[in-house]
């Protein structure tokens, strides 16, 4: 098995990273609704880091952890 180390700096990409396409362009992913980040889990997040932030910040979500992320965007958060 493959010993995986997480990235801290992931979450702070997702506080701090914009959506830059579609219905939510403009928002922080951190800020987009659990029910577009479900929508975009059943048709596919897009590839890249992008995907990689928004699924991160849906698996945050629906696991209630949404408290993790606003002390994470007050720490380390630019805008």
């Amino acid at each position: 098995m493959e010993n995986v180390t997480p990235d801290p700096n992931v979450l702070i990409d997702v506080v701090n990273t914009r959506m830059p396409f579609g219905k939510y362009k403009g928002t922080l992913i951190c800020d987009m609704p659990v029910s577009y980040l479900e929508w975009m889990q059943k048709k596919g997040f897009p590839p890249g880091k992008l995907g990689m932030l928004m699924a991160s910040a849906y698996e945050v979500k629906i696991n209630g952890l949404d408290k993790l992320l606003f002390m994470i965007k007050q720490k380390h958060g630019r805008y």
